[in-house]
């Protein structure tokens, strides 16, 4: 418990030299909402065994690190755009650039959905806020090409944490596609801290992706948040592959009827990895729909971790939700725990969720042995037909292609020529 609270006053002393740095920067608003962030964590601490929504994802070995938080400054190089030519009032800028130019619309939604007073990550991302990523498709505007957005840690990282942060505002009947992809050295132990709030407005559509695929050392806890506006449509593919601790968490918000959801996540973890995945859907109005399916993959002693509850209040009438939860394991030493959830106070609802852990289907290996496939040829197809029953459902071409190609890399698997696909 003291190297815990140790580790917490770290924390809160590089927040005084960052305030003492920031002193002329910013906003008043802005630095109003850092320190009340600062305080809402010292008073919240580091989450413990006996909080329900930790209990199998221990917190001791994030916390007895004394990250540093990396340079403010040097958020330009670890943060990066790859944008095609964007339509005229469409912004993807720093955030720091837009706290500046667009103050007005960042004080409107910054930190208003990601919530920092129950949240100790997000109150701890939220008091270090001072750049990031900010995103604005104005009513009526479709982004026909992807926004790829990189974060990356660099070799001189060690021993530091990136409290990163993102806003996405869609107006209304606007579209665009996010691929949000977390990248980091192999060697270096540092701890990315992720905040991303994301307003889908009436009929808008959002496609999101996010990919991580840090070091085998690097720690990573990632909170997105996202409001869900009348008729609107927001789908979301995490791809997990990296660090050594992880923990993802997206809650998502029906604020008018008639919107829809999907969540789909792949986590693959071996060695000792600890890989965590919490959703929250919330139907919190009628004639909505959401359907998530999570699919993990865990060899060696890796453990993983899925938590997924559905939400239906009773005004949410005419709710249709499903929810699966798949994992296979391939080793006797890994483990899963699994809690899918329906908390449904309405009665004129369609909800289902389920959960299923084994292994290797025995029957579909003996009929490829019987046709002269070998044994760790036959087990490292059917692993790899698990993992892109989500992979083939990425609609941007570039991302499933490369997670493909990794996959079959990862199994031993030979590569798909791009002719012999076709034919």
């Amino acid at each position: 418990m003291t190297e815990v609270m140790e580790r917490q006053n770290t924390y809160l002393a590089a927040f005084e030299r960052l305030e003492r740095e920031l002193a002329a920067a910013g906003t008043p608003a802005l630095h109003r909402l850092r320190k009340a962030a600062a305080a809402r964590f010292a008073e919240l601490g580091f989450p413990g065994p006996r909080d329900e929504e930790w209990r199998f994802t221990p917190i001791a070995p994030l916390a007895r690190i004394p990250f540093e938080p990396a340079p403010h400054d040097r958020m330009n190089g670890s943060c990066s755009f790859r944008i095609p030519p964007l339509p005229k009032g469409v912004i993807v800028c720093r955030l720091s650039e837009a706290m500046h130019k667009h103050a007005a619309l960042i004080e409107q939604h910054l930190a208003r959905y990601a919530d920092w007073k129950k949240h100790p990550f997000v109150a701890l991302n939220t008091a270090f806020v001072c750049d990031g990523v900010f995103v604005y498709v104005p009513r009526g505007i479709v982004l026909e090409e992807p926004l790829f957005l990189d974060f990356h840690a660099g070799k001189d990282d060690d021993g530091r944490v990136w409290h990163y942060r993102s806003l996405v505002l869609l107006g209304e009947n606007s579209q665009v596609t996010l691929v949000d992809n977390y990248s980091g050295p192999m060697e270096c132990t540092y701890f990315s801290n992720a905040v991303t709030e994301i307003v889908v407005g009436p009929g808008a559509i959002v496609d999101h992706y996010k990919l991580q695929r840090e070091g085998d050392r690097a720690f990573h806890l990632a909170v997105m948040q996202v409001q869900i506006g009348r008729a609107a449509n927001f789908s979301s593919h995490a791809i997990t592959q990296g660090g050594q601790w992880v923990r993802n968490e997206i809650n998502a918000v029906f604020e008018n009827e008639g919107g829809e959801c999907t969540l789909n996540g792949l986590y693959q973890a071996n060695g000792e990895q600890l890989v965590d995945n919490h959703t929250l859907i919330d139907h919190a109005h009628p004639h909505c729909a959401s359907h998530e399916l999570y699919k993990g993959i865990l060899d060696g002693k890796a453990r993983g971790v899925f938590n997924g509850k559905i939400y239906v209040r009773q005004d949410a009438q005419r709710t249709d939700a499903k929810q699966t939860n798949q994992t296979l394991l391939l080793s006797d030493d890994a483990t899963i725990n699994t809690k899918p959830q329906l908390e449904i106070y309405a009665d004129d609802v369609k909800c289902t969720h389920g959960a299923t852990v084994g292994q290797l289907d025995a029957e579909s290996l003996f009929y490829l042995r019987s046709r002269g496939v070998g044994l760790a040829e036959a087990r490292s197809l059917l692993t790899y037909a698990f993992a892109n029953d989500i992979v083939s459902r990425i609609k941007v071409a570039s991302v499933r292609e490369e997670l493909e190609r990794s996959l079959l890399q990862a199994h031993h698997l030979p590569a798909v020529d791009a002719g012999e696909e076709d034919a």
